[in-house]
């Protein structure tokens, strides 16, 4: 592992764990000693990516990640033209709805807003979204480069649950079913009990860049709710790649 990525992934253990962290849990969970761990920090420390308690001595993630995200989201305003489309839609079906976007580490939750109901799906931020267990990786998959597709076809399939697809044949025909929609639909691959659509927010190019989902329990989602939900989140992506790009050639808004 490079130093690059070794410091990138103190950055991501600092962000999925509690809000403050000692250097010895850091070095334990990392599976780095504490001389590299500390120099890491350090590094990071200077840059303002990372930030130091002086009385407890414990590291927390630093306002300079903040200042990147700003400066990223000043080139290409994804969650700004997107935020508002995923709050019509979570005041529109009353459920968890979130947001993805794909990078090369994968498909990554970028904002949630969750459903007010006492039994409501939750979704972290920052979490990875399977491509073969979600509705959201298989909605990005019907829309993806080729390349990006036979990649995730090729495996591994790594199951999370009894319903999670396992194998090419099985994936590829969701697949082709969440292309000919427009729309995916996913039922318990990733979580047990919960029942999802999503749809791929598509590029200037026409391959996806990302994806919106609504996530319900599965005891109060008919098959009447999914077809409702899924032209719900059909015309949410399609204006969120128009706010995006404008008008794409060919697109249908549901």
């Amino acid at each position: 592992m490079s130093t690059v990525a070794k410091a990138i992934s103190l950055l991501e253990m600092l962000g999925s764990g509690a809000p403050e962290t000692a250097l010895a849990d850091l070095a334990r969970s990392a599976g780095f000693d504490k001389a590299t761990t500390r120099r890491l920090l350090v590094s990071l420390i200077a840059q303002g990516l990372v930030e130091q308690d002086e009385a407890t001595r414990l590291y927390r993630l630093g306002a300079g990640l903040t200042r990147l995200a700003l400066m990223r989201e000043t080139q290409f305003p994804f969650l700004r033209m997107a935020v508002p489309v995923v709050e019509a839609l979570a005041a529109e079906t009353g459920e968890t709805v979130h947001l993805s976007e794909h990078s090369k580490r994968g498909l990554i939750s970028v904002h949630v807003i969750e459903s007010t109901k006492a039994n409501r799906v939750s979704v972290p931020l920052g979490e990875v979204l399977p491509m073969h267990a979600t509705a959201s990786g298989i909605a990005f998959l019907a829309f993806a480069e080729e390349r990006v597709r036979q990649d995730i076809l090729a495996g591994p399939m790594p199951a999370f649950t009894p319903f999670t697809i396992g194998n090419a044949t099985t994936l590829a025909e969701h697949v082709a079913a969440a292309r000919a929609r427009g729309h995916s639909v996913g039922s318990q691959g990733f979580e047990e009990g919960v029942m999802s659509v999503a749809a791929p927010i598509l590029g200037v190019d026409r391959f996806a860049i990302g994806a919106i989902a609504v996530a319900a329990p599965r005891v109060r989602t008919q098959k009447g709710d999914i077809e409702r939900l899924g032209a719900s989140v059909t015309a949410a992506a399609g204006e969120i790649s128009e706010r995006l790009f404008g008008p794409l050639p060919g697109q249908k808004r549901a």
